[in-house]
């Protein structure tokens, strides 16, 4: 069962942890090619920003972003900001979204995302956590994969398999802990069955496209699917 203030707690950490990695960082450390092609850890950082005014519009029942071509010309536009710029809109925005989230809601109603997705307004703390979570580990700054708890990868590596079912570029995958758990299946049913096994790390950063994207990961049955951009 989904408890979102559970997770809302979970987000708060996420941030503060986030902000204690940026806080100790100059303006030339922020300009640095972060591990996402083309964003500079000035283009994470502002995206972040810009995803919790989002998740806000979300929550409110307002459309997440203007368009495509706005959040991207917001996020290119906060990028090249100073430090103690970025700091303080990653501080406002982060108390934002969760004066928001914590305001008396029917959590089971349904929200709008972003391309028309829709989803229980009980997984959009979870969804915040990811955002912060998963570019904490694209700023390349020490915090990686498997430094994120269990369940949160559990949870994750959960949504990106169903994200993947049901394609047929993607033949079907098992996937299968290091330590032998079952994780579930995800891809479509045409060509040969391939079962995937490695760290929860390593599996998401495989499902998520991230870190080297699979390379560790043991597979039977074939070689490692190359999964299409997220």
């Amino acid at each position: 069962m989904i408890d979102h203030l559970r997770d809302l707690a979970s987000v708060r950490e996420a941030t503060d942890r986030l902000l204690a990695t940026v806080s100790s960082w100059d303006n030339a450390a922020l300009a640095e090619p972060s591990r996402l092609p083309g964003w500079t850890r000035g283009h994470v950082l502002a995206h972040v920003a810009r995803n919790a005014d989002a998740l806000v519009n979300v929550l409110h029942g307002l459309p997440m972003y203007q368009d495509g071509a706005t959040r991207d010309a917001d996020i290119e536009r906060d990028a090249g900001r100073p430090l103690d710029v970025q700091l303080a809109d990653l501080r406002a925005t982060a108390d934002r979204f969760q004066a928001a989230a914590e305001e008396p809601a029917d959590w089971s109603r349904t929200v709008e995302l972003r391309n028309g997705v829709t989803d229980s307004a009980s997984r959009v703390p979870f969804r915040r956590w990811v955002e912060v979570a998963l570019h904490h580990v694209d700023l390349g700054a020490g915090y990686e994969l498997a430094d994120l708890p269990e369940d949160f990868l559990l949870r994750e590596i959960d949504f990106l398999a169903d994200r993947w079912s049901g394609r047929s570029d993607v033949p079907p995958v098992t996937l299968r802990s290091a330590d032998g758990r079952d994780l579930g299946t995800t891809g479509g049913t045409e060509g040969g069955p391939v079962t995937v096994e490695g760290s929860l790390g390593d599996l998401l950063g495989w499902l998520a496209g991230r870190g080297d994207k699979g390379a560790a990961l043991v597979t039977k049955g074939g070689p490692l699917p190359e999964l299409p951009p997220l």
